[in-house]
């Protein structure tokens, strides 16, 4: 076998491999670090690729783009942290709109704190996505949203999303989607929001998220600053998320039906720490944990349809009487509250500033059993509703402990109406008070 001369080999151009499975980018003229916009040799290359139903792999390097539409069954992939594009200015970042398939991993999308238009709404806006994957991304630097999806069937996964001034992530009339593992902080009006324009079945599932920080920079009275917020969205998922440092609510479900909020942790919430609000029927809410808020639990509004639910199983304690603004009905301090068709059962509050159980709230009482649940360090173990239209109530097996003002008290809106009942009433027929203790 005649074998090439030294020369002659080193001679030759030399010629980069690529991944197995992927297309290199170098080779279309697409490099890192490069003074010119990578938009029209990215977008050139995703075409190519995806029309040979392969990948394209971002090398290590920074990437400066504007104005990129992702094409049919995008699979754009890089190494975590180190692969970087960044939004140059202009009307858009990244948008894809009626794709059947989308795939972003391993990317840091970086908005460089650039203005897009007002129509981008994040640095990723995705719209009528049959399938969209997200994972292990870095988003930041965004003077809007860091994620906007509507209409979308969306997997997030291991992504990390902050520095935003509006929402980590909006999802719009989604279905199906799953957001898991992700990491949200520092997000000017909100962490991850599940919303439809009509209420409706919505199947999102929430599930082992860290989300710190959520702000409310547009103020307001509970809209802004949720870790975790649903809208209209039924039959959704909230569980195993860390939340810490929320201005208003940890999770907070609005005309949200069917809604299972189980086993998450919410630390220091400027607010309710976890609410069922408005509208719904069915909310879950089981074995979480709450440290530190406005007010600890809450599955209320009957007034407006907010009915049916089950409290069990949680703790709540270190509830303050102080907001973020000035209430006009219940106010704040109280641990738990429920209004109608409600079981609260099996949970312990503790160092709460004023009601450590609330049930009713004036005429919105209906159907509310209170059972072997443990109070103390409150200044009143538990408010129920007295007024002449309230409904039945049953308040039996609880434990009551360093409850200055009372164990169980009897209240007409805003005023105490009773003396302590923790050994039962004859004079309010529609409770039922029995086998409770107070130490």
């Amino acid at each position: 076998m005649i074998r090439p001369s030294f020369s002659e080999a080193a001679s030759r151009p030399e010629t980069k491999p690529e991944l197995r499975g992927t297309i290199d980018p170098g080779r279309y003229g697409l490099v890192a670090d490069a003074s010119r916009s990578s938009a029209s040799y990215l977008g050139d290359l995703l075409r190519k690729a995806a029309a040979r139903d392969m990948p394209v792999f971002l090398p290590p390097g920074t990437y400066p783009l504007s104005q990129l539409d992702l094409p049919e069954n995008t699979r754009l992939t890089g190494i975590a942290g180190s692969s970087r594009i960044v939004f140059t200015g202009g009307s858009h970042f990244l948008r894809a709109r009626g794709l059947k398939r989308l795939s972003l991993s391993g990317l840091v999308i970086d908005g460089a704190n650039l203005p897009p238009s007002a129509e981008a709404k994040a640095l990723l806006s995705a719209q009528s996505i049959s399938d969209l994957m997200i994972e292990d991304c870095e988003i930041t630097g965004s003077r809007l949203s860091g994620i906007h999806l509507q209409a979308c069937r969306a997997t997030l996964r291991r992504n990390r999303i902050g520095n935003v001034a509006e929402y980590g992530v909006l999802a719009v009339d989604g279905v199906n989607s799953a957001m898991t593992d992700n990491e949200v902080t520092n997000c000017g009006n909100g962490g991850i929001l599940v919303h439809r324009s009509v209420k409706g079945s919505d199947r999102t599932m929430v599930t082992g998220n860290r989300i710190i920080r959520s702000r409310a920079d547009y103020g307001g009275t509970g809209p802004f600053g949720n870790a975790i917020n649903l809208y209209r969205a039924d039959d959704v998922l909230v569980s195993g998320n860390h939340i810490a440092d929320s201005a208003f609510t940890a999770i907070r479900a609005n005309a949200a039906s069917n809604v299972q909020i189980t086993n998450n942790q919410c630390l220091n919430s400027g607010e309710t720490a976890i609410y069922s609000e408005f509208g719904f029927e069915g909310a879950l809410v089981s074995g979480n944990l709450v440290d530190g808020g406005a007010n600890g639990i809450s599955v209320v509004n009957f007034d407006s349809g907010g009915r049916l639910g089950v409290i069990s199983s949680n703790i709540v304690r270190n509830i303050r009487d102080t907001g973020p603004y000035v209430h006009d009905s219940v106010g704040f301090g109280y641990g738990i509250a429920a209004e109608a068709d409600v079981v609260i059962s099996a949970n312990v509050v503790e160092r709460v500033a004023r009601f450590g159980l609330l049930a009713g709230w004036g005429a919105y009482l209906r159907n509310v059993l209170v059972t072997g649940n443990i109070i103390r360090e409150a200044q009143t173990g538990m408010a129920v509703s007295v007024v002449e239209e309230a409904g039945q109530a049953t308040i039996a097996n609880n434990l009551f402990e360093k409850t200055p003002k009372g164990a169980i008290i009897g209240y007409r809106w805003h005023d105490a109406a009773t003396g302590d009942l923790v050994a039962g009433s004859s004079a309010h027929k529609h409770l039922t008070i029995m086998n409770n203790r107070s130490g």
